[in-house]
């Protein structure tokens, strides 16, 4: 999820555990503390392309590393006097909380969570959640405003912040209960078209859990519909992309074609554009159909280039955006309007 989301958490879960025993000091640190886990984009720059595809998510939101920091900070919070006469067990808890619901949040949404590092780099993803969506944001966040007007001992204070923990979890669990709603749709729609898929995967791509887009994957390639949850009398369309998965073997890298494919669960699409390769991940980086005549799948891409001294170069790519897949299209589609 993004920053803000994931410090509205961190900040509720510093008034749940702390609040009572050092006030609005509680917030300020579960804020801090549940952003920690992912500074490690700063060492980004320290790695290549292709490393950076595995960096982000990993160690430091794996189960062993968020454990780690939670002794470590557990540690320096209980030497800082400042803060007042916590126990090192509530100082665990806290730091733990914070920390642990960060890394299970992002594992709601499609990026995936390296959760089993250094065992096992499994990328844990329910796809039941946008990166940002306010309707899961907005009451962490006015419980936590709204509580500082109130004294660390008022009762309303705790109320307000157990409200917002509740909705907002409440919310985050109706996302895989929708999930599985859209799952059945697009099964219904799939079979109802005769089209034959080895494995499909639902993705929402809109706040409120309203707009999805479905991928199907079959020997040959990949179908790929939208679903609005309002528009209940919707026919899904399917459009038909090629996977050319026999492009990969142009690249001579193996690591290089191992991390792509992990990256993208197998959900890809691959072609040839003015002497280049590019990638197209269906399971990160769904934005739907792109290009001038929708002969992309995906907005997003990986492009690679074999240069003179036979060695690869490795970069993002973005196709311009299309009228169709602009944000007043999804929104007419999530209302069952025709787009014109």
């Amino acid at each position: 999820m993004d920053s803000i989301t994931q410090a509205a958490l961190g900040a509720a879960i510093g008034e749940a555990v702390l609040g009572k025993k050092i006030g609005n000091k509680g917030m300020a640190l579960g804020a801090a503390v549940a952003t920690l886990p992912d500074l490690d984009i700063i060492f980004l720059p320290l790695f290549d392309q292709v490393q950076r595809i595995s960096i982000h998510r990993g160690y430091s939101h794996s189960i062993v590393g968020v454990l780690l920091l939670s002794l470590l900070l557990t540690w320096l919070f209980s030497k800082w006097k400042k803060l007042g006469d916590v126990s090192r067990q509530r100082w665990f808890v806290f730091a733990f909380l914070a920390t642990f619901t960060h890394i299970i949040l992002d594992a709601f949404t499609t990026f995936g969570t390296q959760l089993f590092l250094p065992f096992n780099d499994y990328r844990v993803a329910f796809d039941s959640i946008t990166i940002i969506d306010p309707v899961y944001t907005l009451p962490l966040m006015l419980g936590v405003l709204v509580g500082l007007f109130y004294q660390k001992t008022n009762t309303t204070r705790r109320k307000l912040n157990t409200v917002g923990l509740i909705i907002s979890s409440t919310y985050l669990g109706f996302t895989l209960i929708n999930k599985q709603h859209v799952n059945g749709v697009m099964e219904t729609a799939l079979n109802k078209q005769e089209i034959e898929h080895e494995n499909f995967l639902t993705i929402p791509v809109s706040a409120g859990n309203l707009l999805w887009y479905g991928v199907a994957k079959t020997k040959k390639g990949l179908y790929l519909g939208d679903y609005s949850v309002l528009d209940k009398d919707q026919e899904i369309e399917f459009e038909f992309f090629p996977r050319n998965e026999e492009f990969l073997s142009e690249i001579k890298d193996t690591y290089l074609v191992d991390r792509m494919k992990w990256f993208s669960d197998d959900y890809y699409t691959m072609a040839h554009v003015d002497g280049k390769l590019r990638m197209y991940n269906l399971k990160c980086d769904m934005t739907g159909f792109a290009g001038e005549y929708n002969e992309a799948p995906t907005m997003f891409y990986f492009e690679i280039e074999t240069l003179k001294d036979r060695s690869l170069k490795l970069r993002t790519g973005m196709h311009p955006k299309k009228e169709r897949h602009d944000r007043l299209y999804r929104l007419k589609r999530m209302f069952g309007q025709k787009n014109n």
